[in-house]
């Protein structure tokens, strides 16, 4: 391990740093589809935050590329093996409930404000000043590293996709993602949203006309309406659902129109798809609700399935699915999106499935066909497939050492079910820079890095690189 005090290079370093960190933060980089065009892929907020850095990058005398705004890259040393790192300078949507402006960064209390402060250019910058530290003091390598900004993280990846097409580079041969947590990720698990199919027919005692559920597959559904009609007592149904709220720790509301048909919504607490257990679902506590009126036909069926197969079964275990594999641990399932009209043919529920190695895609389609009344099953386009290094890989054995000398923590190994830029590389994994015990504030409200902790990251990061390239 280097004898160089990474730490105290870092120091020299912190006001430098700090201000470059402002100035990506200072960018709003959503992803932006109504402003999207061919120099603008992803709308114009990413590709200035990416022209930024690239100056910064050019600046401090890299060699730098930018690939059709969709990515950008800087590369430092020589030699035949390439060591890649992967990070994004785009953000989600900033959203409500801020206590300060989300893109004029503030330093309270040690903590750094700003959407994107910890996902992912707080991290980002640290590790951007880590490799600077080498390229300043001169330190010998014998390993090229290709840095890599990717632009459209947050959505579908497809900065990556167009890299790796258009760069005219090889992949890297390892490599790393300051996208995460310490002390490592060197396991995700696979990801897949599969469809089920219904009628919408339905003419029983009593009518179901629409149930809607959800905003996207990842996401546990908030809350979810059913609109009914036919052979009902609207008093008996409010002091039906009052009940049923108060049994289930649920809110929800019932309400009439002038035509007689009546709305039934239930609310939730969502959660990440990935966590479906940490979540409420407002779309089968409903159907839980409706499950003893009179359907019949298609609407008998899709109520019948969330209720009875889909309801609080995160691991899929009704419907023979549940998959456990010793190192990634068990699949997942969250019931994401719930989309049922009466006029429609084609009605949906979409399943999101995080699942370990040694069970896949066909073999959850498979299972989901014999599920009774479900007409067929589809799958998303945007697959990815378990991904895993083992934890003596020197990349793996390598990082977790520079971790503990740092933090005097013990490193293990961590799988998880979202996703990083780590899984591009076959031998890549994700590193830091949210430090266990930290608090987690990615994709939420008043975003933010805790300013020393991301100092630490730097030094980390510097040494990290380091034993990785001499």
């Amino acid at each position: 391990m280097s004898t160089i005090d990474f730490k105290a290079e870092v120091d020299k370093r912190r006001e430098a740093m700090m201000a470059d960190l402002f100035t990506i933060l200072s960018i709003n980089s959503e992803r932006d589809d109504s402003l999207a065009d061919k120099e603008h892929p992803f709308g114009p907020g990413p590709v200035k935050a990416l022209k930024a850095f690239l100056e910064i990058a050019e600046r401090d005398g890299y060699q730098t590329r930018n690939i059709d705004n969709y990515a950008g890259e800087l590369e430092f040393g020589d030699g035949d093996e390439v060591l890649g790192i992967f990070a994004h300078l785009d953000v989600v949507p900033a959203g409500s409930g801020w206590d300060t402006d989300p893109y004029t960064p503030v330093i309270k209390d040690g903590r750094l404000y700003a959407r994107g402060a910890s996902d992912d250019k707080g991290p980002t910058m640290a590790c951007y000043y880590g490799l600077n530290i080498i390229k300043e003091l001169g330190l010998p390598v014998s390993k090229k590293v290709r840095f890599v900004l990717g632009t459209d993280e947050e959505s579908g990846w497809a900065d990556m996709d167009y890299y790796f097409e258009h760069a005219g580079v090889a992949k890297p041969d390892f490599g790393f993602s300051p996208d995460a947590e310490f002390p490592i990720i060197n396991g995700e698990k696979g990801n897949i949203t599969e469809y089920l199919h219904f009628p919408g027919a339905n003419d029983g005692a009593v009518v179901l006309h629409k149930f809607e559920g959800g905003l996207r597959e990842n996401m546990v559904p908030e809350s979810a309406t059913a609109l009914i009609s036919g052979d009902l007592d609207f008093d008996q149904l409010s002091e039906a659902l009052r009940t049923f709220n108060a049994d289930n720790n649920v809110t929800g509301e019932v309400s009439q129109d002038s035509e007689g048909n009546i709305a039934i919504t239930i609310n939730g607490k969502s959660a990440h798809g990935s966590m479906p257990y940490k979540g409420v679902n407002g779309a089968t506590f409903l159907a839980n609700f409706l499950k003893p009126l009179a359907f019949n036909g298609a609407a008998r069926t899709y109520i019948d399935v969330i209720a009875d197969v889909l309801h609080e079964d995160f691991e899929a275990e009704k419907l023979g699915l549940a998959y456990t594999d010793d190192k990634m641990g068990s699949l997942s399932m969250n019931a994401g999106v719930f989309s049922f009209l009466k006029e429609a043919k084609d009605n949906t529920i979409a399943l999101n499935f995080r699942f370990p190695q040694g069970t896949d895609e066909k073999v959850l389609k498979a299972g989901l066909e014999k599920v009774v009344g479900v007409e067929k099953v589809t799958l998303s386009d945007h697959l990815q497939s378990p991904h895993y290094v083992p934890a003596d890989d020197p990349l793996v054995t390598t990082l977790l050492s520079v971790y503990e000398k740092h933090t005097g923590l013990k490193g293990h190994e961590q799988v998880i079910g979202g996703g990083t830029f780590g899984r591009l590389l076959e031998r890549g994994v994700a590193f830091g820079a949210l430090f266990p015990d930290s608090i987690d504030t990615m994709h939420q409200a008043n975003e933010f890095s805790d300013v020393e902790e991301l100092f630490t990251a730097a030094a980390i990061y510097a040494e990290a690189i380091y034993e990785l390239i001499k």
